[in-house]
């Protein structure tokens, strides 16, 4: 019974670091621009298929996957850099409204561009064959592709610490994050560090779009649900925070995952009811600061 739970934990981590990866680049952008990106989630999405046919191209397994690793997400950063530089930046100085209706309609827009370019079909995109194994943990089974989401999850949260913390970049959206004014005061090109955020944060949609692919199919309306959970996860660890992002994923991850277990038809809901609990008790989020 507790080999069970143990490996059902690890299900919800392999699936929180997903989330973590998508909600680190959502909080990034929102902690910096003070965007509310609803179009995240069509760049994970847009990420999904472009990884199908990336791999469809390739043709070799563990060749294709690389590949997609390599190519969909840089795909996704220049069209996030691309709509930042055409589009958000326009915005900027008007009421937020104005942001949100804009993202949403982005959403819209790029649905229609995938059932143009992909139709309404499912696709999938096959795991690598070095990782479509098992891995035993008290010799229960775990899926290796599981793992290595776990994996990749962790490095990409040490990669992200590295780079706030000990690079120049780093340093300037941290002071971003905390006082934006003061960071245009000092001289800094806040146009540019907008168009690198906004890049990073679409680079990481896309990234988790990848990864995400092999686990199950690819469709339309993939967006909305990661989304959703994206801005759960967000809320609970802190808006801005991405330290916050990574336990806020792993809260939601594992609640869901653990719900399963006790209430199948429920596993959905237990995560916003933790997402309710967290409100009540901090509504700025478990490392978030007070408005």
């Amino acid at each position: 019974m507790l080999t069970d739970i143990l490996v059902q934990i690890l299900s919800g981590l392999s699936r929180g670091m997903v989330l973590f990866i998508v909600a680190s680049g959502l909080t990034l952008i929102f902690g910096v621009m003070r965007i509310a990106n609803f179009a995240h989630g069509s760049l994970y999405m847009l990420a999904a298929f472009t990884s199908y046919t990336v791999a469809a191209i390739v043709g070799d397994r563990d060749l294709g996957f690389v590949a997609a690793l390599l190519v969909a997400p840089l795909c996704v950063a220049l069209i996030g850099a691309a709509l930042e530089a055409g589009l958000l930046r326009r915005i900027a100085a008007r009421p937020h409204h104005y942001q949100l209706i804009l993202t949403y309609a982005l959403t819209l827009i790029f649905a229609d561009l995938i059932k143009i370019l992909w139709g309404r079909d499912y696709h999938t995109v096959p795991r690598p064959s070095l990782l479509d194994g098992a891995v035993f943990v008290f010799d229960q089974p775990f899926p290796s592709y599981y793992a290595m989401l776990i994996g990749v999850g962790i490095l990409i949260a040490l990669s992200l610490a590295a780079l706030l913390h000990w690079t120049r970049l780093g340093k300037t959206l941290r002071a971003a994050v905390a006082d934006p004014e003061m960071v245009g005061a000092l001289g800094i090109n806040v146009l540019r560090l907008n168009t690198i955020v906004f890049a990073l944060g679409a680079w990481l949609a896309g990234l988790g779009g990848v990864l995400a692919a092999p686990v199950g199919s690819i469709s339309l309306g993939m967006d909305s649900s990661i989304i959703i959970e994206s801005f759960a996860v967000v809320i609970i660890g802190g808006v801005g925070n991405v330290f916050g992002a990574l336990i806020g994923a792993v809260v939601i991850g594992v609640v869901q995952s653990l719900g399963i277990m006790v209430a199948p038809k429920l596993a959905i809901a237990f995560a916003f009811i933790a997402l309710c609990a967290v409100l009540v008790v901090r509504p700025q989020g478990l490392l978030g600061r007070p408005a």
